[in-house]
Parts: C-alpha cells; structure tokens; sequence
C-alpha cells in the first residue's frame, strides 16, 4: 500500500507519468470499437424487457425439488408462453410468464402446483399491466433527459461549454455500453436496471468532475507561459487524480460486485441482479471514460482555439531552443520557468515554488539590521 501512496504522490508532482493524451487516438479507436459492439448488439439481440414491460403474472413457488430447467417447461406447457424460472435462496421457485391475462392465472397456477408438487394455496402470484411498466419507461426517459441538460448547463458553467460537451459525450458511451452488455448478456430489464442506470449518472460524472476542476485550476493564466501546452496540463492533470480515481472506483465496485457475484449467485436473481449488473458496467465504464475519454477531448476541443494553437508554437519554438543547448524539457515535469523567461510569466501548472527572499526583511526590529 506504501508503494501505491509514493506512486500517487510521484503522480501528483509530476515525476512520473502516463501521456494519456498523446495516446488519445487509440482510446478514441478502443471506445468507438467497444461501443459498436453494443449498437449491434443491442440492435441483434435486443433488450429483455420483463414483464413490468411486457405485462404478464409472475408465481412464487414454496420450496420444491424440481429443477429450474423441468419447472420451466411444466410453465410454458401450462401457459403456452415462454417463461423465465430463477430459482431463490430458500429453495423457492420464482416464475414469470408474460403476456397472460388475469382469467389465465388462475388456471396456470392450479396447473403449476400440481406438476410441482405442492399446495394450491401456496403458490402466489401476481398480474402486471403493460401500461404500469410504458409509464415507468417514459418517467425513466424524462428523468434522463432532465439530468443530460442541467448537467450539460451546470458544467458549463461552473467550468466551460468543452468540458460540458466532452462530459455529455463520456455519459452517452458509458449508457450505450451498459444498455449494450445487457442486451449481450440477456439480463432482464426490470424497473431495478432503470434505477441501476439512473444511478450510475452520478458515478460517471464524479471522476470527470475531479479531473476538470484540477485542469482549471492548472490552467490559470496558461498562456502567460511557454513550457505547457493546455495539452500537456491536461495529461497532468489526469496522472495527479489517477490513483484517487482508482481508488474510487474500485471501492465502489467491491460492494457492487458482491452483490452482483454473491448475492446473485448464492441468493438468487432478481432485483440484485438487476441494478448490480447496470451499476457494475456503468461504474468500470465511467471510470474508463472520465481518463481515457473525457479530458482528451477537452484537449483536443481547446487546441483548436487560436491562442491555444499560438502557445503551443511558442512552447515547441522554446523546446527546441533548450534541445539545441543540450537542456532538453520534460513537458510533464514541474520545474522553475526558464531564465530568460519573462519575469511576468507564471508556470501554468500548480507545484512547489520558491519564494524570494523579502528585501524589507529586518525593517521595524529592534536592531534595524538585516539576518
């Protein structure tokens, strides 16, 4: 754990790094790769909507013997419907069967006790309407489209409209891939994975958050530099929250994945599955977007601007001319502006400094003498 801290630390000053954006091509090519995965398959496949969507009845079996596999075909025969059979911690059978009416419950609950063996009166079940899961879908669609705008418009301006664009962008991937991998994986759609998704909204936004307020405060007066380019703060910016990014994230996951592994596995499927599996994807991909994704489109946004592009001139121009006295300059590293730098020109990149010594140091002792 030791080594972790001196690495953030080293990471935080500057001594070591990872050039993030001059690799941003290839996460740009891995994101657009992995995101084209989960058009198609969301568009081959498609979602498996539950029967909160769909309508339909869902039984609830006391503890029985019969395999998941044999109950499922004893619900699609007494139904003539397809039906999914998950199978709960306490032995207890849990079926759904979607598009029967109410008049058809009846009869296929009587059928389901007598292939399964049990009472009658034990096995309880429940009709859901299609219109109740069509208003839960248009309230989750508001709600998404509510947050996309005040998000966009607080980053704006709290930040600046680039930052707010390149955070819209990193939230519609990470959404886009997790709707993906539940379309490949065949995981329900219950109301749990709409709340899953409402939910990672804010995961995402948080590392994003984190790595634009340390970009904007190292990049104060920028341009009254020539060692940075605004490419080369941003890289920094990102390698001085890594670890904390890191850190985050996996903390957060840990209890998540125990829900998803454990509490899916030995407990039963179900609502855990449902919001875990969502909160699973939707955490690791916004960790991925807010470092790979979300600051180098910043950067690449903010090179564009004439005076970004100017600086960037006058910083390979100083460059060159420190390579051709044998002082080559780490753009990663923090260090004091050149001497032949301009007296006014503040280093853009936030590290420690020497403070001159005070020329009125000594006045108004005793003695009147300077030490």
């Amino acid at each position: 754990m030791s080594k972790i801290g001196n690495l953030g630390a080293r990471l935080h000053r500057g001594e070591v790094g990872y050039d993030f954006v001059g690799n941003r091509k290839i996460w740009y090519g891995l994101s657009i790769l992995i995101t084209i995965t989960a058009i198609v398959g969301l568009a081959v496949r498609g979602l498996n909507m539950g029967i909160e969507f769909q309508g339909g009845a869902v039984f609830t079996t006391p503890k029985t013997s019969v395999s998941v596999s044999q109950a499922q075909e004893y619900a699609e025969e007494a139904s003539g419907h397809d039906a999914i059979v998950q199978k709960l911690g306490d032995g207890k059978l849990r079926i759904q069967v979607a598009g029967i009416e109410t008049k058809e419950a009846d009869r296929v609950s009587a059928e389901l006790a007598k292939d399964l063996k049990v009472d009658e009166n034990d096995v309880t079940g429940e009709l859901v309407g299609p219109s109740w899961g069509e208003q839960i879908a248009n309230k989750a669609w508001q709600g998404l489209g509510i947050f996309l705008v005040l998000v966009v418009i607080y980053l704006a301006i709290a930040f600046e409209w680039r930052m707010a664009l390149a955070a819209f962008v990193a939230l519609i991937h990470d959404i886009t891939i997790t709707v993906g991998i539940y379309a490949l994986v065949g995981f329900e759609v219950t109301p749990g994975t709409v709340i899953g998704l409402l939910t990672i909204l804010g995961y995402s936004l948080y590392d994003t958050v984190v790595v634009f307020d340390s970009l904007k405060e190292q990049t104060k007066d920028i341009t009254k530099q020539t060692r940075w380019t605004y490419s080369d703060v941003a890289n920094r910016s990102i390698n001085s929250t890594l670890v904390r990014s890191i850190n985050t994230t996996v903390v957060a996951l840990l209890p998540v994945a125990g829900l998803l592994f454990i509490g899916g596995g030995f407990l039963g499927a179900g609502m855990l599955n449902d919001i875990s599996l969502s909160l699973f994807v939707g955490l690791a991909a916004g960790a991925y977007s807010s470092i790979f994704i979300a600051t180098p489109l910043v950067a690449d946004l903010k090179e564009r601007e004439p005076q970004m592009k100017a600086l960037r001139k006058r910083v390979l121009a100083k460059r060159a001319q420190a390579a051709a006295k044998g002082e080559p300059l780490d753009a990663g590293h923090v260090e004091e502006p050149l001497d032949d730098e301009p007296d006014d020109a503040a280093p853009a990149v936030v590290g420690p400094r020497n403070q001159p010594a005070s020329r009125s140091r000594g006045r108004g002792r005793p003695s009147g003498k300077r030490r």
